[in-house]
């Protein structure tokens, strides 16, 4: 459904290294980019022992940075959350998906966009933008110029159906602000925009631009956040998904490790998942 969509990995080893969790491999690294979902915690709940070890490694002076799909939230609704479970980042510590889009969209002068949005979370950095939030009438579909994806946590069959049918007709650009298909929640996982807009793109025809991990752009964002000391031999991604965090960071050109036991391969053959994907981070960890 969406690998021809996705970006192509560079050539990599095939033989990760294990390594309990990121205490052990600490010295390795000057700088950390962690996932938020499946690495710093599970739904709503951090994942334990997680918030001391960020600590110890912010302690010991080492640069960690949240790069995260995580487009369907403010900013600052995000830091909150992250203080409530026990991590302390600040603003410019947590690169998001929905920075990257803010990012492309510029100003958007000219342009009336059509947003995908959780019904009931605030548009905030968009709202400079002549907007409609896109919801039951199918007119605000076709009067649109630029769609942007942005949350689906309230997004209904009936709404992806007319976005298909006005983009169909109308062909427009499509901007996603989380390329992810699905994250891993409490109880199972959770349907994300990138799962909508491949299925937009299968049948209408129209490929949207993507904005988030394994993209580029996001993590261009989170090297500004460096001291352009840092080599990037000494920058390391921590995810819980192949086909984003690892990809990435592969496509970026950092080290990788992957989390087992946790998130999105939870439960999961890993081995056989890596040989399925081709996709083999540096290093296994149980947990982060």
């Amino acid at each position: 459904m969406a690998r021809h969509r996705l970006p192509d990995p560079p050539t990599r080893g095939s033989v990760p290294k294990v390594a309990k969790n990121l205490s052990e491999i600490a010295d390795d690294f000057d700088a950390f980019f962690l996932d938020a979902f499946g690495v710093l915690n599970v739904g709503e709940a951090a994942i334990e022992g997680v918030p001391e070890r960020v600590a110890a490694l912010q302690s010991a002076g080492k640069r960690v940075i949240v790069v995260s799909n995580a487009a369907g939230f403010p900013h600052e609704r995000l830091i909150q959350k992250y203080k409530s479970l026990g991590y302390s980042f600040q603003p410019e510590d947590v690169v998001t998906s929905r920075r990257a889009l803010v990012k492309a969209v510029n100003d958007g002068s000219g342009l009336k966009w059509g947003l995908m949005v959780s019904d009931g979370i605030p548009v905030a950095e968009f709202e400079r933008l002549d907007h409609i939030r896109l919801r039951e009438d199918p007119y605000d579909y076709d009067i649109v110029d630029r769609v942007l994806m942005i949350g689906s946590a309230t997004w209904t069959e009936a709404r992806q159906q007319m976005l298909e049918a006005s983009i169909s007709k109308f062909p427009r650009p499509v901007y996603v602000g989380n390329p992810d298909i699905v994250a891993p929640r409490e109880q199972g996982f959770s349907i994300e925009p990138g799962y909508f807009a491949h299925r937009l793109a299968d049948r209408t025809g129209i490929v949207p631009e993507f904005f988030g991990k394994p993209f580029r752009n996001i993590y261009e964002l989170a090297f500004n956040r460096l001291d352009p000391e840092i080599s990037r031999e000494r920058v390391l991604m921590v995810g819980d998904s192949l086909h984003t965090d690892i990809l990435g960071a592969q496509v970026a050109g950092i080290r990788s490790a992957l989390v087992t036991d946790h998130g999105f391969l939870a439960g999961r053959d890993v081995k056989a998942d890596m040989e399925r994907t081709a996709l083999v981070p540096d290093f296994l960890l149980p947990s982060p």
